[in-house]
């Protein structure tokens, strides 16, 4: 497995770590299963999204966000409503109503699954979205995207993990840090002039 993704799945998956800890909220990631990371704000964009057949899109998207407002004590929110803001937020990401009624992934293109992840970190708003490798087999189009519904959604509350190995994906979000990262270690660490 390589670093990066080992490091985005530290982070999100259920790995047994040895030692050491990775604070995030004032609690360490370690402490909590997969999902009270997700409740507590961490998003996991894959590489290669899979589908999940006979999931329909709605009502997965508005289970997810309900599971996360009971734990942090706030109200769930009604399949009307929560449709109503699923349209209006898949209208801006140029996904049609039809979609919506579609399974998880099933039958998107590549890019089509890139965006629908843009989607849910839209819906779900997390503080803290790991993408790992999300250019991987986009074109430019598709790229350029995905690329301005992570920069919509760039606030003082929300923070970016972006895992890549091509230039053009950093030129397009304009990070506020880059690491580079050989070897299993930070060989190089650069700065933008005006972080974010």
């Amino acid at each position: 497995m390589k670093t990066n993704s080992t490091l985005s799945f530290a982070l999100t998956k259920d790995y047994e770590i040895n030692s050491g800890q990775i604070i995030f909220k004032n609690q360490n990631l370690f402490d909590l299963n997969i999902e009270e990371r997700a409740q507590e704000g961490l998003f996991l964009a894959f590489q290669y999204p899979v589908a999940i057949p006979g999931v329909n899109i709605t009502p997965f998207l508005q289970a997810a966000m309900n599971s996360k407002l009971k734990a942090n004590g706030k109200k769930e929110v009604d399949a009307l409503t929560f449709a109503k803001r699923l349209r209006e937020t898949a209208n801006q990401l140029g996904f049609s109503k039809d979609v919506l009624r579609r399974a998880v992934n099933e039958g998107f293109s590549g890019g089509e699954k890139k965006r629908f992840e843009v989607l849910q970190m839209s819906i779900l708003k997390p503080q803290l979205s790991i993408l790992d490798e999300t250019d991987s087999g986009l074109d430019i189009d598709a790229l350029k995207i995905v690329t301005e519904g992570v920069n919509n959604l760039r606030n003082k509350t929300s923070s970016f993990l972006i895992i890549t190995h091509y230039q053009r994906l950093l030129d397009q979000i304009a990070p506020d840090y880059v690491h580079v990262i050989a070897n299993g270690k930070i060989c190089l660490l650069y700065t933008s002039p005006s972080p974010r």
